[in-house]
């Protein structure tokens, strides 16, 4: 494909280095991997400054006041500082509902973000869960303004339910979608807002929480890609969408899932975008180990992977990876829908190698984009996700969702 980046080099794995949480005040204290509380503290600020994962689109003044009133690792002590900021502006967008609805919206979407950060990575204590909740709450009320709106719909699952958010371009019937998956950290929601791109260029989404997280129904484990095959089934219900026309979207953590419903559902696929996900390498002791303390991560890395497989002890986690191994179940090398593949070479939360390996399995043909400057994602300063999301992972989507005609003329035209 164009824009593939051709200087790829493998990156050696590091081994050894055992990880150890940050033991801090508090029985609920967060770990700061390899910073306390003040470096924590200026690497936040510094990431909102220059609206950088996961701290974008929040405002520099806000995270100062924020900031200034956390004194400890205590996670409560993180959230109530952060819903303090995101309870300002909820509380303007209820009052201005009737008056500037164009205020009201964009108050509620703020709203979200420092709610969603309040109970960032994952919601773990009492202030953190209120957190989530209430960002939920700020979100709909965001999407209440939206044009087209956005349709939260759930769907039956094993006796509880699915809830995603199905947002349709104008004037297209049936549409072509993106199933977008949320990751690790990130929830739906996220991926709703961040996706909404893709309906400029007449393609629907359905955003969905991987296992584990948010309101996703069960956790992380072999099997677990029957939730997304549910799924399928039910936007396949519906008349406005077209069923032959869908490509899956992931990033990071959500990669996994991406790739294993490319062997899974190739026939119902027409393509997925596994973008920084763990395929082999990853689930290992070996790369986990200094993975776990890299500083690309802001915090509480290890209480943020635990949750989503259910276990608490460093343990269970190292036991519990290595069977969901795309290459243990047999997968690789296998006939799959189309891919691209996409990573930086100094990725330090999944490895490089998992990339190469999907790669080199066989199987089907598949595309990559390779950052060499890249950390997690393959985001750098240059090439930061929304870019990448623009210059290479959208114009792969709309190759794909293009109908049968014009697709095969742009495959062509890609191969001159």
């Amino acid at each position: 494909m164009r824009n593939v980046d051709s200087r790829i080099f493998l990156r050696n794995v590091l081994l050894g280095a055992v990880f150890a949480l940050v033991a801090t005040t508090g029985a609920i204290a967060q770990s700061s991997g390899p910073r306390n509380l003040e470096e924590l503290k200026a690497e936040t600020q510094r990431r909102v400054d220059r609206n950088l994962t996961p701290a974008t689109g929040l405002k520099s003044e806000d995270a100062r006041e924020a900031l200034a009133n956390i004194h400890s690792l205590d996670r409560d002590d993180w959230a109530a500082a952060w819903s303090a900021i995101a309870d300002r502006y909820a509380s303007s967008a209820a009052a201005e509902e009737s008056s500037d609805k164009a205020k009201a919206q964009q108050d509620y979407l703020m709203a979200w973000r420092y709610y969603s950060f309040a109970r960032w990575p994952t919601p773990n204590s009492p202030g953190k869960e209120r957190a989530y909740q209430k960002a939920l709450t700020a979100f709909r009320n965001y999407g209440r303004f939206l044009d087209p709106p956005v349709e939260t719909v759930r769907i039956p699952f094993e006796g509880k339910e699915i809830a995603g958010y199905l947002r349709l371009p104008n004037g297209i019937r049936p549409a072509p979608l993106v199933l977008t998956i949320s990751a690790l950290d990130s929830r739906k929601e996220e991926s709703a807002q961040a996706d909404s791109g893709v309906l400029r260029n007449g393609i629907g989404f359905f955003a969905v929480d991987m296992p584990g997280t948010g309101e996703a129904p069960i956790k992380v484990d072999v099997g677990a890609e029957r939730m997304f095959s549910t799924v399928l089934n039910y936007l396949a219900t519906r008349a406005e969408i077209d069923s032959k026309r869908i490509v899956i979207r992931s990033i990071s953590w959500s990669g996994y899932w991406a790739a294993k419903l490319a062997y899974i559902e190739k026939s119902r696929l027409r393509g997925v975008v596994i973008q920084g996900g763990p395929v082999d390498g990853y689930f290992t002791p070996e790369w986990q180990g200094p993975g776990l303390k890299t500083d690309e991560y802001l915090f509480d890395l290890f209480p943020a992977r635990a949750a989503i497989y259910g276990v608490k002890t460093m343990d269970e986690f190292l036991a519990y990876g290595p069977h969901l191994s795309l290459k243990t179940e047999g997968y690789l090398g296998k006939p799959s829908a189309p891919m691209l593949t996409a990573d930086g070479v100094k990725d330090t939360q999944v490895p490089i190698g998992d990339l190469y390996l999907l790669l080199q399995s066989g199987g089907s043909a598949k595309e990559a984009w390779v950052n060499p400057d890249g950390g997690h994602t393959g985001r750098s300063e240059e090439w930061p996700n929304a870019r990448i999301f623009d210059e290479i992972v959208l114009p792969w989507i709309k190759t794909r969702l293009a109908p049968d005609s014009q697709m095969s003329r742009a495959q062509a035209a890609n191969r001159e």
